[in-house]
């Protein structure tokens, strides 16, 4: 018989850690379950990418956020198996400044939009800012490597820095935002 996919064990409010049971409201939960949501995202972005390039670049994304979630999943009595490397933060940096050289951050603040895949970069791109606020959450709470906090902070720009370069290789122009000013208010 193949494994099943239920297993009941999660029907009471508990779920299995690396290392123990704990309540699936717990922090370390919630930021591993955000960083999963993430990655669902980022398969949704790498399905319409029609440049190979992207999408390979993408898909290793998708491996690291799955070693970030795996590392997360583990209890702090535990030592996890698998640990992202600070190499792979390192190499974001690389690909940020790559990015940045062939689409430069517009001066003004940038309207998610454009392709669509660029909106989805966007939309990863908040998802990961959520998820990186669970994990300074559970940062307060728990010991977690800075590595791993370092790695979503650069992952959110390298998603906006990627949304950038999908637009511009599709000839699609940033839709900027433009405050609107104020009048200043007469004195009394």
């Amino acid at each position: 018989m193949t494994r099943r996919l239920y297993t009941r064990r999660g029907d009471t409010g508990m779920t299995d850690l690396i290392g123990g049971r704990v309540p699936k409201s717990h922090q370390r939960v919630d930021a591993y379950g955000t960083l999963d949501e993430l990655n669902a995202t980022l398969g949704l972005l790498r399905a319409h990418l029609t440049d190979a390039q992207l999408a390979r670049l993408v898909a290793q994304i998708q491996r690291d956020v799955f070693t970030l979630g795996a590392e997360l999943a583990t209890a702090p009595s535990h030592r996890p198996s698998v640990r992202l490397s600070a190499t792979r933060l390192r190499a974001l940096e690389r690909q940020i400044d790559q990015f940045q050289q062939e689409a430069p951050i517009p001066p003004q603040f940038v309207l998610p939009g454009g392709t669509v895949a660029a909106a989805l970069a966007q939309v990863a791109r908040a998802v990961c800012r959520r998820a990186e606020r669970r994990v300074v959450a559970l940062a307060a709470e728990e010991p977690v490597r800075p590595t791993v906090l370092g790695y979503l902070n650069r992952l959110s720009d390298w998603l906006f820095a990627l949304a950038l370069v999908i637009n511009h290789r599709n000839g699609v122009r940033e839709t900027t935002w433009r405050g609107r000013r104020r009048k200043a208010s007469p004195t009394a």
